[in-house]
């Protein structure tokens, strides 16, 4: 076990992770201002974003871009930076870092750094639509986006079918048709509440069941970022039926654990193989000779 204290003097900086408003700025805490105003550097998804907010709260930090197209080379300047002794606050376009949004790799490389990580709590758009959707919110699995694809979207509900926690997802307003209609093939008619424009002047929380979502769905021009919340399975032992990647071929279900899980390919061909009782040697020609 490795300890991190996060009041532990040493020479290098410490990475913030500041979560931002959703959507009203008067959820920005003192804390999260303070700490953007004493940073050397604040790390942004989008400095276009971050600069609105940063003119608002009278933020003066320089800014420098890290997002998911070159998260690879600004990570490796932004940990060169806090081994340097340059405290940096990480902040994504609204919510926490590294939930459904870019973050993940640059903790891990500041971590195996041996630099202090420092949450800082506040917004975030799945927890703020659990407690107030009516759906128990113990125990909750977070599921952030499905796939875009319609097949390993399929496979992916198939996979969480079984859960008896309350279901916490992301959803674009093109895809939410077509993710509730999957859902209700997948799932059944449970209960679900549909929110958007969370904190905002016209938020709004619709409840019902999915087979009301769907219709409701099929008549309203639907707009503005979702955050969906579906009951459990009441009875997951009854919920017998095919694996969640039985839809999948074989180099799809490795793609899968490399995509969604950040396995190496090593890694997913052979959970693949354990998932299909199948040689690894069959799975690894599927992915890396057949599937070419």
């Amino acid at each position: 076990m490795r300890s991190q204290k996060s009041n532990e003097a040493t020479d290098q900086g410490t990475l913030f992770l500041i979560p931002t408003p959703i959507g009203n700025l008067e959820d920005m805490t003192f804390r999260a201002i303070r700490l953007m105003q004493e940073a050397d550097l604040i790390a942004a998804e989008d400095t276009r974003n971050t600069k609105k907010l940063c003119s608002h709260f009278d933020i003066s930090t320089p800014l420098a871009s890290y997002h998911e197209h070159n998260k690879e080379t600004s990570g490796r300047q932004l940990v060169e930076r806090l081994l340097k002794g340059d405290n940096i606050a990480l902040v994504s376009d609204a919510g926490m870092p590294c939930i459904s949004d870019p973050g993940y790799e640059i903790v891990r490389a500041a971590i195996e750094a041996d630099i202090a990580v420092v949450p800082v709590p506040g917004p975030n758009a799945a927890l703020t639509a659990l407690i107030a959707s009516g759906i128990n919110p113990q125990p909750f699995y977070f599921c952030g986006f499905l796939p875009r694809g319609k097949k390993e979207r399929k496979a992916e509900l198939e996979r969480l079918k079984r859960q008896d926690g309350a279901l916490l997802l992301y959803e674009a307003p093109h895809r939410l048709k077509d993710t509730l209609k999957d859902m209700a093939a997948v799932w059944g008619d449970r209960k679900i509440v549909l929110c958007r424009e969370l904190t905002k002047k016209f938020e709004e929380f619709l409840r019902g069941r999915l087979s009301s979502a769907v219709e409701w769905a099929e008549k309203e021009e639907i707009r503005g970022e979702f955050c969906l919340i579906v009951e459990g399975n009441s009875d997951p032992d009854s919920s017998e039926g095919p694996p969640w990647w039985a839809l999948l071929g074989l180099k799809e279900h490795v793609e899968h654990y490399i995509e969604n899980e950040n396995l190496t390919s090593k890694e997913a061909i052979k959970r693949a193989a354990s998932d299909r009782k199948v040689p690894k040697r069959e799975v690894y020609e599927a992915y890396h000779i057949h599937g070419k």
